[in-house]
């Protein structure tokens, strides 16, 4: 293994619900927030997606999230500007960041999924002609710094108030704040310009390569280069699929077995995406096997070593109590063995040494631990 530490461990959940019961779902993963920051995890992360059974507005779910937690870093990603105001989700998010104390920790992407179907319900007028990519990105950034709007003398009225104009709360800090999903490296070139912290997850761009570890490693080198001189001031989060057997019985074990088969072929050679125009997609496989095995592939992923904050990536469509399995199982077998150790004494500590919920058998000893006892 790496000596290079992992210093943050993160984890990064769809928010599945079903289609008859929203609420059902969207209440587990605001549970399974709570459940990270009792295990000690340093940040919760939430996709968000439309026209799927999944979190449409992490603004909103993150403002709640910041209600149930107290410590952990409250993450999206990513939100695809192109459906948004530049304006009215900079006041969104600096109302939710304030509410929650200063922990969000935002990221974006470029762009509009189902464009096809969303596009004329979003716009009025010919959105095409729109930009919809870095430009609205950074014009949300400026909004967030809370600059005053129009003259020197120019102020506003309300009850019992007069004010000169800008947005509101004024919290310029959430700028040092803000990620973007950069997979390609134009991307990540403008992330670096910016000032923005970098997101680097299981799917990039294939430029000059079809091999994913090599794309990842220039992307990486790249933001790293455009850093120049600053390179301390951004932060590189990078994303993983992993699914640990330890504490699963033999019928979930065998799920997600399956789940990994049915995604392996796609990591095989460069893939497109006909929503994404003609671009050459190649994706990582998910780490999937007991704790020791694991440990094995990750200490072989030499982009791992390249960064100090790992994302764990939740699969979609699992249950809870899986989903808990795998929580538990990487933040007392595998985090420990990159080097993790939690920031934050667990308001709970019995999370972090009783059982999986749901499960009778106790968690085995960490793999330190057992070579202690041989």
């Amino acid at each position: 293994m790496s000596t290079h530490t992992i210093t943050s461990l993160a984890l990064l959940t769809p928010g599945n619900f079903a289609d008859d019961d929203p609420y059902t779902g969207l209440e587990e993963t605001l549970q399974l927030f709570e459940y990270g920051e009792r295990l000690g995890y340093d940040g919760a992360w939430i996709r968000q997606r439309h026209l799927e059974h999944g979190v449409g507005s992490a603004a909103v779910f993150l403002a709640a999230a910041g209600q149930r937690t107290e410590r952990i870093e409250l993450g999206t990603a990513v939100i695809p500007i192109g459906y948004e105001s530049p304006f009215r989700l900079a006041e969104d998010l600096a109302l939710a960041d304030v509410l929650s104390r200063g922990r969000l920790q935002v990221g974006f992407s470029t762009g509009m999924p189902h464009a096809e179907l969303l596009g004329d319900l979003v716009y009025d007028g010919d959105w095409r002609g729109f930009d919809l990519s870095y430009g609205r990105i950074a014009r949300l950034v400026d909004n967030l710094r809370g600059d005053y709007l129009g003259g020197p003398d120019t102020v506003i009225h309300s009850p019992g108030n007069v004010q000169r104009p800008r947005l509101q709360p004024h919290n310029p800090a959430l700028v040092e704040r803000i990620w973007y999903g950069g997979g390609s490296l134009r991307s990540v070139r403008w992330a670096a310009g910016n000032g923005l912290n970098l997101l680097s997850g299981n799917i990039v761009t294939g430029e000059d390569t079809d091999d994913f570890t090599t794309a990842q490693l220039n992307l990486l080198s790249e933001y790293r280069r455009g850093l120049g001189d600053d390179r301390t001031a951004a932060r590189v989060a990078l994303g993983r699929v992993i699914v640990p057997f330890d504490n699963a019985d033999a019928a979930t074990r065998a799920r997600y077995r399956d789940y990994a088969a049915s995604r392996h072929e796609r990591t095989l050679k460069p893939q497109t995406v006909a929503a994404l125009g003609q671009k050459r997609f190649l994706f990582a496989p998910d780490v999937v096997g007991t704790s020791e095995q694991i440990l094995e592939q990750l200490a072989a992923d030499p982009v791992l070593a390249q960064v100090s904050e790992l994302r764990l990536e939740l699969p979609y469509e699992f249950r809870r109590e899986e989903y808990e399995q795998i929580l538990h199982d990487v933040r007392q077998l595998i985090a420990p063995e990159l080097g993790w150790r939690p920031a934050h004494a667990s308001r709970s500590p019995e999370a972090t040494t009783s059982p999986v919920p749901g499960r009778t058998s106790p968690p085995r000893p960490s793999i330190r631990d057992s070579a202690r006892q041989t």
